[in-house]
């Protein structure tokens, strides 16, 4: 191996290599690990799914079905003590700078493999190559880099290497549930890092994600973008990848006389945590600013200081957030009230085998109560129920 390889680049431009290794990297995990092998959401053509897992078994040694099945099982198994890289359950040190260790512990574990992994390619490759050589793919990496770039490869070829068990097990599965902001009370914890998802590829969108796995896009709100989707829809433009499922975007059209049929029903359930997000910011902030405003010591202002508490799910609060928000709720009605309407809400498509019927009649029940409440934020939010249909909006 020759000091300086057949390119004698100034350092700058190896970094830049490593970089754009890196995005690539996360690119063919966010987009062929995650959204199509793992969650079904997109469909990729056999030319690019076959240049993703040759990329990845090139700069990461990673097993398509292990992947899939770990990332399955953290699913189903959301911060539960079988969670594979919870920091609920493991802590966020453990997880930030571990979590590669403990997804490795997990890929030893055949009964997540068998129940999780099913839909893993199983083709000449995959059995012959990616399986059985695992690691050589970054053998094959490390002999390209000393090639071109001589000694220099040792160094990038381990920065490379880091990709993956930073940036994904560490960052994504590690402050991915524990630090930034939620669009959506799902009952996890996890969040969106921040709203711009462009160094990790989109997978910063976590709490997006979480609240619709199913979506091959992971931006929601206006300001929020997804480089992962943007990448799709060029893929998707010069017939790369077909987008199967997006998040749902219900239309509405809100009527004060409009009866709760059935679409209606199917549309409100279907559209759950979009309809709880909206009950939030319509119906509980606005109230709890107004009750602020109205508080007339500073005890009682103090005391109803609990904006995080009144739109947290039970999951995210701690004791003292539940005496804290009882303590509020116990000093205004009207807070009080909203919070139980939220609550039976809830409780509508929470019924276990209910009918059609039933879950109508809860429903409209729910709409007549609200209307009738003296709540102008309560009435209003009722009223746009009764408009939700189960059309879907352009992604």
């Amino acid at each position: 191996m020759t000091i300086f390889g057949i390119l004698n680049w100034p350092l700058w431009a190896m970094m830049a290599v490593v970089l754009v290794v890196w995005h690539v990297t996360l690119l063919s995990t966010t987009i062929y690990l995650h959204r199509c092998m793992a969650h079904r959401s997109v469909e990729l053509s056999p030319v690019l799914s076959h240049f993703f897992r040759a990329w990845l078994w090139l700069t990461t040694g990673m097993i398509t079905l292990e992947w899939m099945a770990v990332h399955r099982k953290h699913h189903a198994r959301v911060e539960t003590d079988e969670d594979p890289h919870s920091p609920v359950t493991h802590g966020l040190s453990k997880v930030l700078w571990h979590g590669a260790e403990l997804y490795q512990e997990e890929c030893k574990n055949q009964q997540t493999l068998e129940k999780f992994g099913f839909g893993a390619p199983d083709d000449w490759i995959e059995r012959n190559l990616y399986s059985r050589y695992s690691n050589g793919g970054m053998v094959v990496l490390f002999l390209l880099l000393a090639l071109l770039f001589g000694i220099a490869a040792i160094t990038m070829t381990a920065l490379i290497l880091l990709c993956i068990p930073l940036l994904a097990a560490g960052v994504i599965n590690g402050l991915g549930h524990s630090v930034g902001y939620r669009n959506y009370e799902c009952d996890d914890a996890a969040t969106n890092i921040v709203p711009f998802g462009v160094i990790i590829a989109g997978e910063e969108l976590h709490n997006n994600h979480h609240a619709y796995p199913g979506s091959a896009k992971f931006s929601i709100r206006p300001w929020e973008f997804d480089i992962g989707w943007m990448y799709l829809r060029i893929f998707s433009l010069v017939g790369l990848a077909r987008v199967i499922r997006v998040a749902p975007r219900p239309v509405i059209q809100p009527s004060r006389n409009r009866a709760v049929d059935l679409e209606t029903v199917k549309a409100v359930i279907s559209s759950r945590l979009h309809v709880m997000e909206h009950y939030g910011r319509k119906v509980i902030l606005p109230i709890h600013k107004l009750e602020r405003r109205r508080a007339t010591t500073s005890q009682e202002r103090k005391t109803l200081a609990v904006r995080r508490e009144l739109i947290a799910g039970d999951f995210m609060l701690d004791a003292a957030g539940r005496e804290r928000l009882g303590l509020a709720l116990r000093e205004s009605e009207t807070l009080r009230t909203v919070i139980e309407f939220r609550s039976q809400l809830q409780a509508i498509w929470q019924i276990a085998g209910a009918s059609h019927e039933k879950l109508q009649e809860a429903l409209q029940d729910w709409c007549n109560r609200a209307e009738l409440s003296g709540i102008r934020a309560l009435e209003e939010f009722a009223w746009r129920l009764r408009g939700y249909s189960l059309q879907i909006s352009p992604a």
